[in-house]
């Protein structure tokens, strides 16, 4: 957090005026991703040494006028939000780092604890992971798709993208995370002998997002995997040790 605040200065023109069409406002967070995240693990000790674009860019972002992202394309504002989701995440890992998982951060008797703490900056105030995921994105863009893409450092969540969301090529992003995540068979699979779908615990936890029931996660599901409507399902274990790089 006090990284955050002292680079705020350092910040160039805002993301507002990048968004407006001078700038690529996700240009500086997509170098840092390109540099350090291969396959989807990040190299936090690269990173932690050489961390001012990450900085630069969440300095940026905190600068970021409310009324003008408003009036950005949807597309763009989604993007934003995913991209400070991440961006936030990478910077809290950081800030504790060496960590063997981000429920590690805060009381051990509290493995939540990272997703409670005011670490983000944006619009002028400092709000919570969960506050970005489940006030800003969620109810407001009603995507499910977003789950394969906001990455919480852990091995068991859908991979790091290495490049920053755009507006332009939200969708298709989108699309291919939920491609690339399904296609992991240590999280998610079909078996049509057994007529059962395992699953991720990230369809249990937003059941609602993906219909509201398991006949419901099992029809989004099917664009990816062979499996039917009337298939049992079953969650696959989740792995919290951090989506780590190690050179």
């Amino acid at each position: 957090m006090k990284r955050i605040l002292l680079t705020l200065a350092m910040a160039g023109a805002t993301l507002g005026r990048a968004a407006a069409g001078s700038a690529d406002p996700a240009a500086g967070l997509d170098l840092v991703l390109r540099r350090s995240v291969q396959q989807g693990r990040v190299d936090y000790q690269g990173l932690l040494r050489d961390s001012q674009g990450l900085d630069a860019w969440l300095a940026s972002a905190a600068g970021t006028d409310e009324t003008e992202f408003k009036s950005w394309q949807r597309s763009d504002r989604l993007a934003f939000l995913i991209n400070l989701y991440n961006a936030a995440t990478l910077r809290l890992i950081l800030d504790h780092y060496p960590i063997h998982s981000i429920r590690k951060v805060g009381p051990v008797w509290d493995p939540n604890k990272a997703w409670k703490l005011p670490v983000v900056r944006v619009f002028g105030r400092a709000v919570t992971l969960n506050q970005v995921e489940h006030e800003l994105i969620r109810p407001v863009y009603k995507d499910p798709r977003v789950h394969f893409a906001l990455v919480c450092a852990a091995k068991g969540c859908p991979p790091l993208r290495s490049e920053a969301y755009a507006g332009g090529r939200l969708d298709a992003q989108l699309d291919d995370q939920a491609r690339v995540f399904l296609s992991q068979r240590a999280k998610n699979d079909a078996s049509p002998a057994g007529k059962t779908a395992y699953l991720s615990p990230i369809f249990k936890w937003y059941i609602e997002d993906f219909g509201g029931s398991k006949k419901g996660v099992l029809n989004f599901v099917r664009n990816w995997l062979p499996v039917s409507e009337d298939w049992a399902v079953e969650w696959t274990e989740y792995d919290w040790s951090l989506n780590e790089d190690k050179k």
